[in-house]
């Protein structure tokens, strides 16, 4: 595993899609909804390293409070003061790795899924160094690690039902209702199931212009006038025909520029 956590970084698929489907046993309109409220809108920084939290309780508790004296900034028994997010959560993270990585890695959240690494074994991974590494891998990758904690925890009987106060009480835990997950997964659910879905490719895009260091605005799937304009700045620089159709070729071409991107950590 990469210490700096950067590995393919690759957007979702249909594949990815179909696959969680599959295991789950629901429609495409449930696991957008749960991608809606529940998780990250991307799995990815713009470095391409995981989108992460850093829990200090769960560190506290994975030491067994060894360092809440010392460092009481990343262990602590209260959770709170995350401080931003994005790179700063990477300083969090190897701050606490260097006092104990396993422990730290499993006191971190990761991906689109948010999935905690204390429960990699029981998402199916030999352990949290191995999900890790599936989590820098893809957005794909992470879609499944959620998957096998939700069958674990039975939260598909719940999705298959429309069991959103079950659902969101499993995923979230007692307090749910504070934050009106259940309502909130509900109206995501009518939205997905009459509504146009995102796409895709153009969400594909989106990510990885993000990468290049244009700015198309939020991976959500839609041609909107920022991830335009992006897209048409990305071919100017490069020579390429202007237009606003993403298609398979599109993405090739962006994805091989972001092969070639060396590593930059924001923040570092």
């Amino acid at each position: 595993m990469p210490q700096n956590f950067i590995g393919t970084a690759l957007p979702l698929s249909e594949e990815g899609m179909s696959e969680v489907i599959d295991k789950l046993k629901v429609s495409i309109a449930e696991l957008w909804a749960v991608l809606n409220v529940e998780t990250r809108s991307c799995g990815f920084l713009a470095d391409r390293r995981p989108t992460i939290l850093f829990e200090r309780h769960v560190f506290s508790r994975e030491t067994n409070h060894k360092f809440d004296v010392s460092n009481s900034d990343i262990s602590n028994p209260q959770s709170g003061k995350y401080g931003s997010g994005g790179a700063h959560q990477y300083d969090r993270l190897n701050s606490a790795i260097k006092l104990d990585r396993i422990a730290a890695l499993c006191s971190t959240s990761w991906g689109i899924g948010q999935l905690m690494g204390f429960n990699a074994k029981i998402a199916g991974y030999t352990d949290v160094q191995e999900m890790v590494t599936a989590m820098m891998a893809s957005e794909d990758q992470q879609l499944l690690g959620m998957a096998g904690e939700i069958i674990h925890n039975n939260l598909d009987r719940a999705l298959q039902r429309h069991n959103w106060a079950a659902f969101a009480r499993g995923y979230n835990g007692p307090a749910y209702a504070k934050n009106d997950y259940d309502t909130r997964l509900a109206a995501a659910y009518q939205k997905y199931a009459l509504g146009p879905l995102p796409d895709l490719l153009i969400r594909s895009a989106q990510i990885y212009l993000t990468y290049l260091e244009y700015h198309p605005g939020p991976a959500d799937g839609i041609m909107g006038r920022f991830t335009r304009s992006a897209l048409n700045d990305f071919q100017g620089e490069h020579n390429l025909p202007l237009t606003d159709v993403i298609d398979d070729s599109v993405i090739l071409t962006l994805k091989k520029e972001v092969d070639k991107l060396p590593i930059r950590l924001v923040g570092a």
